[in-house]
């Protein structure tokens, strides 16, 4: 009897674990080619759909943080990856959302820092974000979390649109007008070392606009999502002096949609191949329990509380399950 019931236990685990996923579809949103989104994007699908061959992804190049959290909202896509300071304006209505609210999706994890960094080129003259008075400057595509910040950081040094030409470029085409001289900066709120920026560097001499501790300050005081950043030294070729900015964490996000256990089951890949992450994209991933409920303002999905739950300390499982 003893026998029978542990075949019929293990034949019921194995049906278990074997029914609540099904060949999933899942359309991830991430960013322009170039950015650290699309990278990120596309190591984390791949070697997930490595592991579990009923995932079947898709990723999607989108304009960035803003679009993915409105793509998310409307079911175009069932991932992303967005700034926390865009996340809780579009899940609170403030800021840019303040009469499109956006809903329909939970946390996953905080991810990495992404850093503002505003590039020139060597010889432009250009020493500060003062001198960006009246100069053309990508702000990144519209809708993206890079046009958020370059809008906040222009406006608090008193830089409107209309004594900054601005113009909506993503990462590559901005890179290739800066070489051509087309433009004089453009922002980019990526994870370091971004790619595009690695690229022009070995092509030409750049270099990189600090943010003021005043601007920083103020920044954080209204956006307790930003944190003061250095770029250290080196980073990018020909990089010699390190960089102050301000840096947002990027969050991996789960439309409502994903059933429980799919998220708690990529949410557990998530950490249990953080080192496998790491190896396949250039940027410090920050991939442990305990920091990735750090910082996050709105719900986590339920499949992520499971998670963490099995995973975390009381105190760190509360924090989730509380908001």
């Amino acid at each position: 009897m003893k026998k029978f019931l542990c075949i019929l236990l293990s034949l019921t685990t194995l049906m278990l674990s074997g029914c609540g996923i099904k060949n999933e579809k899942i359309r991830f949103g991430s960013a322009g080619i170039g950015g650290m989104y699309y990278t990120f994007g596309n190591a984390f699908t791949e070697l997930a759909s490595k592991e579990n061959d009923k995932f079947n992804f898709e990723v999607k190049s989108t304009a960035g943080s803003a679009a993915n959290i409105r793509l998310l909202s409307k079911n175009y896509i069932e991932m992303g990856i967005a700034q926390a300071d865009l996340i809780n304006d579009a899940y609170n209505g403030t800021g840019i959302f303040v009469s499109t609210q956006c809903s329909g999706y939970k946390a996953i994890a905080a991810l990495y820092p992404e850093a503002c960094q505003i590039v020139v080129h060597n010889d432009s003259g250009i020493n500060s974000i003062d001198d960006l008075l009246g100069k053309k400057v990508s702000i990144g595509e519209s809708d993206s979390g890079t046009e958020q910040t370059a809008n906040l950081i222009l406006q608090l040094n008193g830089l409107s649109d209309k004594l900054v030409d601005t113009l909506n470029y993503d990462y590559t085409t901005a890179a290739g007008k800066l070489q051509s001289g087309e433009i004089d900066a453009f922002f980019c709120t990526a994870g370091l070392r971004t790619t595009i920026i690695e690229e022009l560097a070995q092509q030409c001499p750049i270099k990189f606009l600090s943010i003021s501790d005043s601007c920083s300050k103020k920044l954080e005081s209204a956006y307790d999502t930003y944190v003061d950043y250095t770029i250290p030294a080196n980073t990018y070729t020909g990089q010699t002096e390190e960089i102050k900015t301000v840096a947002v964490q990027a969050v991996l996000l789960a439309s409502n949609e994903l059933s429980d256990i799919v998220v708690e089951s990529l949410t557990e890949f998530l950490f249990e191949h953080s080192a496998d992450l790491q190896y396949s994209v250039p940027l410090n991933l920050q991939l442990d329990e305990t920091s990735a409920v750090k910082g996050i303002s709105i719900p986590f999905h339920p499949g992520a509380v499971k998670y963490y739950k099995k995973h975390t300390l009381y105190n760190y499982d509360r924090t989730v399950e509380q908001q």
